[in-house]
C-alpha cells in the first residue's frame, strides 16, 4: 500500500532546463547586487556559509558573489547557494518573471492522488522556499495546497544519503514501506530504497539522466498504478 509520494523536481516533474534557464539565470544575473542590498540582514548568513564551504574565511562580498555563481554553473547543490537562490527568486515570482514549469501529466497526476488521498511531499535540493514558490506560481494554476510539507538540504540532508530519507519518513509520520519516491537520478533511488522506501525512476525525453537498474523505470506519472505500486 502507498500513503504517501515523495515527488523530486528537477526532471520529475519538471523539465530541467526550465530550472536550470529560468531560475538559474535569474539569480545569475542578481546574485551580486542581491548579496550587497542585504548586507546586515539575509546575505550575512549566505556569505558566512559559502565562506566557510569554500575555505575562503576573508573573502569579500564580490568574491563571494563568485563562488556561488561558480557553483550555480556547476549545479553543485550548496545549502548557501539554494537558500539565496530561494531568495532571489522569490520576487521573480511574485511579480510575474518567473513561473513553475511542469510536465503536462504532472500536475492531473498530482491532483488524482491527492483526490484519492494520498498524502503527497516534495523532496528537491533547491530551497523550500524556491519549491513552494514553484508550485504555487505553477503556469496553468496553483499546485502548492496540493502539497503536505516540503523537504530540502536544510532540513532533510543530502539526497544521495539514507539518513536523510529517513528523517523524512520521521517527520511525515509514515512507515517507510508505505512511501513511494519518484526522481530521475538512479542515486536518490538507491538512498530511498535503503532507507526502507520503495522507488520508481522517472525517465522523460530529453532529460540528463539514464536509467539504471534494479530501479521501475516509467516515462511519465500516467503509467503508474499506486495500487500495483504496493505490492
Amino acid at each position: 500500500m502507498i500513503s504517501a509520494v515523495v515527488v523530486d523536481i528537477e526532471g520529475t516533474t519538471s523539465p530541467t532546463s526550465a530550472v536550470r534557464e529560468d531560475l538559474y539565470g535569474y539569480t545569475r544575473r542578481r546574485l551580486p547586487q542581491w548579496l550587497a542590498d542585504h548586507r546586515g540582514g539575509a546575505a550575512d548568513l549566505v556569505i558566512e556559509q559559502t565562506r566557510e564551504l569554500a575555505r575562503r574565511p576573508d573573502a569579500d562580498t564580490g568574491e563571494v558573489a563568485d563562488i556561488l555563481r561558480g557553483w550555480l554553473n556547476s549545479d553543485v547543490k550548496a545549502a548557501p547557494l539554494k537558500a539565496a537562490q530561494g531568495l532571489i527568486c522569490a520576487e521573480g515570482f511574485r511579480d510575474g518573471a518567473l513561473s513553475g514549469e511542469f510536465f503536462p501529466d504532472a500536475p492531473d497526476a498530482l491532483r488524482a492522488w491527492h483526490r484519492a488521498g494520498i498524502a503527497l511531499y516534495v523532496y528537491s535540493s533547491g530551497s523550500v522556499r524556491n519549491q513552494r514558490d514553484w508550485f504555487a506560481y505553477a503556469r496553468g494554476g496553483e499546485l502548492a495546497s496540493l502539497i503536505g510539507a516540503w523537504f530540502d538540504l536544510a532540513n532533510a540532508g543530502a539526497k544521495r544519503e539514507a539518513e536523510s530519507y529517513r528523517r523524512i519518513a520521521a517527520a511525515i509520520g509514515v512507515p517507510a514501506h508505505e512511501i513511494l519516491f519518484l526522481s530521475d537520478h538512479p542515486d536518490e533511488l538507491d538512498a530511498a530504497v535503503a532507507a526502507g522506501w520503495q522507488a520508481v525512476g522517472v525517465t522523460r525525453a530529453g532529460e540528463p539522466n539514464s536509467p539504471r537498474p534494479p530501479h521501475r523505470w516509467i516515462s511519465g506519472f500516467g503509467e503508474l498504478d499506486l495500487a500495483a505500486a504496493g505490492h
